[in-house]
């Protein structure tokens, strides 16, 4: 089910062609351990400087649920883990 997850969302504005998800995972990789993301921040990153971000948040809401689900990633808000997306939240490495 990843596998198919991770190609979705792809974008020629995220140098070179990346996945949400894979997207998702390269903004975690630059951050602290226990640091989280914004899922804005992931689809800022997919539509680049010029384009438009908002048209890429089903890609990363679809993206996280799939990277939740294989326990990849976690989620929260305000310091509370969720077990499924709902609302706003936060994007965590496990």
């Amino acid at each position: 089910h990843l596998a198919r997850v991770v190609g979705r969302g792809m974008s020629a504005a995220a140098p070179p062609r990346m996945t949400a998800a894979e997207v998702i995972l390269a903004l975690l990789a630059e951050r602290a351990a226990g640091a989280t993301i914004c899922p804005s921040e992931a689809a800022r990153r997919l539509a680049a400087p010029d384009g438009d971000w908002r048209a890429h948040m089903d890609a990363v809401h679809v993206a996280a649920d799939a990277l939740a689900e294989a326990d990849t990633i976690t989620l929260s808000w305000r310091g509370t883990p969720m077990q499924k997306r709902r609302g706003p939240y936060r994007i965590a490495r496990r």
